[in-house]
């Protein structure tokens, strides 16, 4: 039997030492954070009895944002216009989009007041016909903790008045968009 054991013994150990070592795996690399958007949009929905209808387009650059509108179906005249808190245009007076996006807790005012909302965009101005194409640019971001991505813009029936306390009494929300990023 010694014959059969010594063989089978060195077959072991020569088996032992061909065996080799598995390589290590590398972990799955961590994907890369999307870049930030730069660009958003919102399309307005009218309420109930208002005409109001429109696009409202956001470009970041430079720690500003270009805000370009382009919106119809209003009495000639100032209209104020807002970024309010939640992008919920469900109920159907637009309450559902909450107050001005304040995130800093400033006081309401003008679009150049040091002291203001985020979401204080001052009055749009409609034309004879109703309409309003403008453009203008306002401190904001699109990304981070003061993102205004996800929340609603507002147009209201009424001129904001850049001081009345907490909205500047510019009447009934006529239309709503929720702000959504493109990129």
């Amino acid at each position: 039997m010694k014959k059969y054991i010594v063989p089978v013994l060195a077959a072991l150990v020569v088996g032992a030492c061909a065996h080799k070592e598995a390589e290590p795996v590398a972990a799955p690399a961590t994907p890369a954070a999307p870049p930030a958007p730069t660009k958003a949009e919102a399309v307005l929905k009218s309420a109930k009895g208002s005409k109001v209808k429109g696009t409202i387009h956001f470009t970041e650059e430079n720690g500003e944002i270009k805000v370009e509108v382009m919106a119809e179906g209003m009495k000639s005249g100032p209209h104020g216009f807002h970024i309010h808190e939640t992008g919920d245009c469900s109920a159907a007076d637009f309450s559902s989009a909450g107050g001005h996006f304040n995130p800093a807790s400033g006081k309401h005012g003008s679009l150049t007041s040091a002291n203001r909302h985020a979401g204080d965009m001052g009055n749009i101005m409609a034309d004879r016909k109703g309409k309003s194409n403008q453009s203008f640019t306002m401190k904001g971001s699109l990304s981070g903790a003061e993102s205004i991505i996800g929340k609603a813009v507002i147009i209201h029936k009424g001129k904001d008045d850049l001081k009345s306390q907490p909205a500047g009494n510019s009447g009934a929300r006529e239309a709503c968009g929720v702000i959504e990023a493109l990129n």
